[in-house]
């Protein structure tokens, strides 16, 4: 997993203090010199067999205005995954809730989005915005990037507005709504407290359950596609 968020958020969340990181190149650093800094050099494990973890702090967000002069500089992410590739199933890119030069980047080393949408109406309006970055990056830099589904979160069944965003959404994008939704539940904000994954914080929870069912469904998608890595 590739934390493109100069929050950390994903590095938090899977057990790393981004702001204590002992010396370890960052995704930063890979980004201003992937020759001097492979992908390789910034891999962590971490608690879960067969997940890895590219982290990320605040550093990051000087990256952008580092690269805005540079030639190809949406290329950045891409050229620095190359020698890492063949080694994983699938690599999975969490970005900031933003449409920048970094998201530009994941765009462009990216094969397919996931996109999760907060069930409320004014997030709908954020995803439009970014079906249309999307479509941009697929004509100009990346013609191979497809949206592998739109991911309702923070889903409460029991009210109406939650059900009229989704079938908001459902108008909207048709077929590329995942069937699983991800509950709104007090374990999330619990185990990113933690630093571990609801799995294993809470395996037997609505909330592990969901990510279990998205993940069978994401990938009986990425197969059904020929897809063979993300």
């Amino acid at each position: 997993m590739v934390d493109m968020d100069p929050q950390g958020s994903l590095s938090i969340g899977l057990g790393v203090n981004p702001d204590d990181l002992g010396g370890k190149k960052t995704v930063y650093d890979m980004l201003m010199d992937s020759t001097a800094v492979p992908a390789s050099d910034v891999v962590m494990k971490t608690s879960i067999d067969g997940l890895d973890l590219l982290p990320a702090n605040i550093q990051l967000s000087a990256a952008e205005l580092r690269l805005a002069g540079e030639v190809a500089r949406e290329y950045a992410l891409d050229r620095a995954f190359e020698s890492v590739r063949p080694h994983y199933d699938y690599i999975l890119i969490d970005c900031q809730p933003s449409l920048g030069l970094l998201t530009v980047n994941a765009l462009t080393a990216a094969d397919g989005v996931v996109i999760p949408m907060e069930c409320e109406f004014f997030a709908l309006r954020g995803v439009e915005m970014l079906r249309e970055t999307i479509t941009k990056v697929k004509e100009r830099l990346n013609n191979r990037l497809t949206i592998d589904g739109v991911l309702p979160t923070m889903v409460d069944a029991r009210t109406l507005h939650t059900r009229e965003t989704i079938q908001a959404v459902l108008d909207a994008f048709g077929d590329s709504v995942f069937h699983t939704t991800i509950s709104r539940t007090v374990k999330f904000p619990e185990t990113t407290k933690a630093g571990v994954s609801i799995i294993e914080q809470a395996p037997t929870s609505s909330g592990a359950q969901n990510y279990r069912n998205l993940a069978w469904e994401l990938v009986a998608r990425l197969e059904s596609q020929g897809s063979v890595a993300k």
